[in-house]
C-alpha cells in the first residue's frame, strides 16, 4: 500500500510539472538559426529609451530555442544575437510579438534578411508595410546620392529640383503611414507606425489615427503611448 500511494503521489506531482509548464507565461516563442552552433540570443524589449533583455539563451550545440514569456499586450520585441566571435550589422531582428504561439526561422548568413516570422497578426501587418515603405527608402536613396553627386560637380542648380523631389517623396510616404494606420484600425500596428514612423506628421493627422482605433487598440500598449504623445503635443503647441 505504501509503495501504491508513493507512485500516486509521483504522478500527481509529474502531473502537475506538465500543467506547470503548459500555462508558463501567454507568450511562446519556438525557433532556429540554421547555422548557428554557439552564442547567446537575448530577447529584448524598450524601456524607456533602453533595449532591456527579458529572456537570455544560450546555444550550444542545438540551433533551436524555445522561450515562453507573459505579455500584456503586443509588442515590438528583438531577438539579439550575440554570435561570441564577431558581430553583425543584422544582430538585431524586430519581430510584433502578441500572446500566442510565434515561430522565428532564420540563418546565421542573412539573420535579419532570410528570417521568417509567423504566429503574430500584427507582425504580418509591419511586413506588409515594411515592403511598401522599403520603396521610399529605395527612392529617398537614390535622391540623397543624386544631392551629393550634383554637389560634388558643383551642379548647384540641380539642388533645388531634387529639394522638390525629396519633399513630395516625404509627403507620399507620410500619406502611405497615415493610410496604412487607418486601414489597420483594429490592429496594434496603428499606434506603433503613428510613435515609430510618422511622430512628427501634423497634429491632426495623429489625431484623426488616435480617433479611429477601435477601443482594444485605444487601451493597449501602443494605443495608450500615442494618446499621451498627442495629448503632450498638442499642449506644446498650444504654448508656442
Amino acid at each position: 500500500m505504501h509503495f501504491k500511494n508513493t507512485i500516486i503521489a509521483l504522478l500527481f506531482l509529474f502531473l502537475c510539472s506538465c500543467t506547470e509548464k503548459q500555462t508558463i507565461g501567454n507568450l511562446h516563442i519556438k525557433g532556429n538559426i540554421n547555422g548557428l552552433k554557439k552564442g547567446t540570443l537575448y530577447i529584448k524589449k524598450i524601456v524607456d529609451t533602453a533595449l532591456v533583455a527579458i529572456d537570455t539563451i544560450k546555444i550550444d550545440g542545438d540551433s533551436h530555442f524555445e522561450s515562453h514569456l507573459t505579455i500584456q499586450s503586443p509588442e515590438m520585441y528583438f531577438l539579439v544575437i550575440d554570435r561570441g566571435i564577431t558581430n553583425s550589422i543584422d544582430d538585431n531582428l524586430p519581430f510584433f510579438a502578441e500572446a500566442g504561439n510565434i515561430s522565428i526561422e532564420t540563418q546565421l548568413e542573412g539573420y535579419y534578411n532570410k528570417a521568417k516570422i509567423t504566429g503574430s497578426k500584427n507582425q504580418k501587418l509591419f511586413e506588409e508595410y515594411k515592403k511598401i515603405n522599403s520603396k521610399f527608402k529605395d527612392e529617398r536613396l537614390a535622391l540623397t546620392e543624386a544631392r551629393l553627386t550634383a554637389l560634388r560637380f558643383n551642379k548647384l542648380y540641380r539642388i533645388d529640383s531634387i529639394q522638390k523631389l525629396e519633399n513630395i517623396l516625404l509627403k507620399r510616404s507620410y500619406l502611405f503611414a497615415t493610410n496604412f494606420a487607418l486601414n489597420n484600425r483594429n490592429s496594434e500596428i496603428a499606434p506603433y507606425i503613428a510613435l515609430s514612423e510618422i511622430n512628427d506628421i501634423n497634429l491632426k493627422y495623429l489625431d484623426t489615427i488616435r480617433k479611429s482605433m477601435s477601443p482594444k487598440v485605444a487601451a493597449s500598449f501602443y494605443g495608450k503611448k500615442l494618446t499621451a504623445y498627442y495629448n503632450e503635443r498638442k499642449k506644446l503647441e498650444a504654448q508656442q
